[in-house]
């Protein structure tokens, strides 16, 4: 066949549009309810109950725990959608379960539970299609024309940021102007119009049967193996390690449950059940990571090399939590101290006509993300290598999660300002914001370039669940900052110091990055790549 040939017949599917659409919309409707709900709380009559002085510390509580869930509930929806129902009826049911969540916030803007319902239902279903709209893209292409996938999946990335972009300038403006139940509403309406352009595309979806858990090679299958096959004279430590574990979760449930002295008041549900997962996790992995060999003869050699793979890749996921511990409080630390700044309506520079609230910040996020992605590429890359500076994977993500301890160096320096009485122009936080965005982009576009290489084809969706969760975990270390800072002792050592205690965290933090920083470096450095994407001839 002719090059011209296979050119006239790589045409886009049709039904493309109808998953980018949606995507579109979701993701308008997502960070438009998402970078106004810190705001809204701190003065809304959802946590009135509680001293003026308690409400930021709430509302900033309530966020993180928001968040916990849309990167938790990933797990769900790939489980259900692999095991049962297929990508497309699993996106589409937890649509409406979306949709019923935008209507609660809409609607309950001044009840409680009503309110925190709709938190719950669209940390469901934005967690439940999070892991699966991506892959229903990637299903649409064939041998035909899988030349116009990355070209899509460009786009597609390119999208998400434009809807952030839009939601992110315009809510404020539209909780500011027309009150909590329209800035709600208009991400609910924009949920519902994604649900529909997605249904729209029904008859012509190429659907992927589900897998029913029948592979044998599976990430589950594997460690099962490993975990529970018995070598003479060895007795099985690994599985001993992973009951361990699993004692570990129990307990740390039943303290919660029960509440004996020792267990700290400030550990609610959410917290106590993400520790517990990440004592699973960890203590399986470590479990699993010991008696891996065992499983070889019983599962492919490249199963089983995959799988200690992933269980590389998760210490490496670990490592980045403090970053999104960071990156995710750009909704809720920075806009709260975005509110005691001035905005510069008298500097003829600043577009007074549309930037009139600190929530708004927030849209230079994915504004900038669309310009440091083509920057890196084009100009810095190639200007490091120029240098003789390889930008490998790992090391840009290292850079990365520095880059966020210096954006919060210079967000606790404004904070300084602040605490010294003068005014401080709102303007200054562009500086925090490049610098976040720009550490952003090392790490979260790499890592997801880096954990593609490193497992075959069959535990990519392992390792992306594994992916979601890093952001999980990023907001329970915030959650446990702030129970920390409710405890006498600390909030005495705070005070020994001179600083305010948003100043002090904001150093806390960065600090904590830097360790971080470090940390990865050092396991970076014998960290043994892999390289699983396809050859040529797979590829024909």
């Amino acid at each position: 066949m002719s090059d011209a040939a296979g050119a006239t017949r790589a045409r886009l599917p049709k039904q493309v549009p109808y998953i980018i659409g949606n995507e579109a919309c979701e993701r308008f409707s997502f960070y438009g309810m998402r970078n106004i709900l810190v705001q809204f709380m701190v003065s809304s009559v959802i946590l009135a109950y509680l001293p003026e002085s308690a409400r930021e510390g709430a509302a900033k509580d309530v966020f993180h725990s928001f968040v916990i869930g849309v990167y938790f509930f990933p797990l769900l929806g790939g489980w259900l959608s692999d095991r049962y129902f297929g990508k497309y009826n699993t996106v589409l049911w937890f649509s409406l379960i979306y949709c019923a969540g935008h209507a609660c916030l809409a609607l309950f803007e001044d009840n409680r539970n009503g309110f925190y319902t709709g938190l719950f239902l669209i940390a469901l279903g934005s967690g439940g299609i999070k892991p699966l709209v991506v892959s229903f893209v990637g299903d649409q292409f064939d041998e035909s024309n899988k030349s116009l996938a990355k070209v899509v999946f460009d786009f597609f990335y390119w999208i998400i940021n434009f809807g952030s972009f839009f939601a992110s300038l315009l809510m404020p403006l539209f909780l500011r102007s027309y009150g909590p139940s329209v800035a709600f509403g208009i991400p609910g309406l924009l949920m519902l119009i994604a649900t529909v352009i997605f249904w729209l595309g029904r008859k012509q979806y190429i659907r992927v049967a589900p897998t029913r858990g029948e592979d044998p090679d599976s990430f589950y299958n594997v460690a099962r193996t490993a975990l529970t096959t018995e070598a003479e004279g060895q007795g099985r430590p690994g599985l001993r390690v992973l009951q361990a574990g699993v004692a570990v979760a129990a307990a740390m449930l039943l303290c919660w449950a029960f509440k004996p002295a020792f267990w700290p008041q400030d550990f609610g549900f959410v917290i106590t059940a993400c520790l517990a997962l990440g004592a699973l996790i960890g203590f399986g992995g470590v479990g699993v990571s010991m008696q891996l060999e065992r499983a070889r003869g019983r599962h492919s050699d490249p199963a089983i090399d995959s799988v200690r793979a992933v269980l590389r890749v998760i210490i490496v996921f670990a490592l980045t939590t403090p970053f999104w511990s960071l990156f995710d409080q750009k909704a809720s630390t920075w806009v709260l101290q975005g509110k005691t700044m001035v905005v510069p309506h008298d500097q003829w520079w600043w577009p007074s006509f549309l930037v009139k609230e600190a929530s708004q910040m927030q849209a230079l996020n994915p504004l900038l993300v669309m310009a440091i992605i083509p920057f890196n590429n084009i100009v810095l890359y190639p200007a490091l290598r120029r240098w003789g500076f390889e930008p490998t994977a790992l090391k840009r993500m290292g850079w990365g999660i520095a880059f966020s301890g210096v954006a919060w160096i210079v967000a606790g320096m404004i904070q300084l300002s602040i605490d010294g009485g003068d005014p401080v122009s709102l303007a200054w936080q562009i500086a925090p914001y490049a610098l976040l965005t720009f550490g952003e982009v090392l790490v979260s576009a790499t890592a997801l370039e880096f954990a593609y290489s490193q497992a075959t084809q069959a535990m990519k969706g392992v390792i992306m669940a594994f992916w979601y969760l890093a952001s999980t975990f990023g907001s329970l270390w915030v959650l446990l900052t702030n129970a920390a800072v409710r405890n006498d002792a600390v909030i005495s050592h705070i005070a020994g110091t001179g600083l305010s205690e948003n100043a002090f965290l904001m150093f806390f933090f960065a600090v904590f990055a830097f360790v971080a920083a470090a940390v990865f470096a050092l396991y970076a450095r014998t960290y043994p790549m892999q390289d699983h994407y396809r050859t040529a001839a797979e590829a024909a």
